[in-house]
């Protein structure tokens, strides 16, 4: 790159650029996790398959679409262990679980984020 000098135009033209890219990527995401969020609202007993086959199934469209109608779908099957209200209160517990762990991921990160940004 010889005789090429960065302008302010330059600048403006790659920060736009990575706005879009992060604006894209964020659309993506949000579409990919919304078989997720519906099976976790209507407290669905395989909420977390659901979840990462909506993650990973947007690729191929054809599992995304899967996961979205089985977010609607409940599953037949009861743990023959338990009695319907005591199966009901297992999922929600469990949904429970998974939510506080997600919260609990996206505190660390944020908080690791910030000791890195002390230093």
């Amino acid at each position: 790159m010889q005789d090429f000098d960065i302008t302010f135009w330059d600048l403006v033209t790659f920060i736009t650029l990575g706005l879009v890219g992060f604006i894209l990527l964020t659309i993506v995401l949000l579409l990919a996790s919304i078989p997720g969020r519906i099976a976790s609202a209507r407290n669905h007993p395989d909420t977390e398959a659901i979840k990462l086959m909506g993650l990973l199934g947007l690729v191929a469209i054809v599992p995304w679409l899967k996961a979205f109608m089985w977010a609607f779908n409940p599953s037949s099957i009861v743990d023959i262990r338990r009695f319907p209200k005591e199966e009901q209160a297992a999922i929600k517990a469990e949904n429970s679980e998974l939510k506080k762990e997600e919260g609990s991921i996206f505190t660390q990160t944020s908080s690791s984020h910030s000791e890195l940004n002390k230093s």
